[in-house]
């Protein structure tokens, strides 16, 4: 699910995914407080639009089941 950042630091981001507050390291992408992005293994990979999401979050919940 695509997380958005509330925080920024150093060299790391801290990204809310519904609730759930992750720290990411920022260094592969710039970012801003605001932005929405995909993270994994504690990375942040890629930035997103707000469409993609909402899309993304959609059909994950769509799909997944998430809640």
């Amino acid at each position: 699910l695509p997380g958005k950042v509330i925080e920024i630091n150093e060299k790391t981001a801290v990204v809310d995914f519904s609730g759930n507050k992750v720290t990411a390291r920022t260094g592969l992408v710039d970012v801003a407080v605001g932005d929405w992005c995909l993270v994994h293994a504690g990375c942040i990979l890629q930035k997103v639009s707000t469409d993609e999401a909402e899309n993304l979050t959609d059909l994950m919940h769509e799909v997944g089941g998430f809640s």
